[in-house]
């Protein structure tokens, strides 16, 4: 089988329930630039969602600088995460990362973040 390498709809978080059921037990990781809020889904695979205030990042270019930058790096290692659910919160210090240096900080984040998911199952 041919892994897909697409952001499908039914790899995002969309409805305020799979907000707040991720929100609920969930697992924190963090860098002073991101903060990663995920908690493991009955699902076959990974979700990503969402969760950039305008009080952190004010400019809309920049807050879909974030985002388009956070959905590549997850729609190209969508095959080797776990089955969790996760929403990513951005600081007020992120726009001053360049992209390669946002890349490098979602690296570390999400490899602690997958310790801590098979650490805690």
């Amino acid at each position: 089988m041919i892994n897909r390498l697409t952001f499908i709809r039914e790899l995002r978080l969309l409805t305020p329930n799979d907000f707040n059921y991720v929100f609920s037990q969930s697992i924190r990781v963090g860098s002073p630039y991101i903060t990663l809020v995920a908690r493991k889904s009955s699902l076959s695979h990974p979700r990503l969602g969402f969760a950039i205030a305008k009080k952190q990042v004010k400019r809309a270019h920049e807050r879909n600088r974030i985002k388009r930058l956070m959905r590549e790096y997850f729609r190209l290692a969508q095959h080797e995460l776990p089955a969790i659910d996760v929403i990513v919160m951005a600081k007020a210090a992120v726009i001053e990362l360049d992209n390669a240096a946002l890349r490098q900080v979602l690296d570390k984040v999400w490899q602690r973040l997958i310790v801590m998911q098979q650490s805690k199952s």
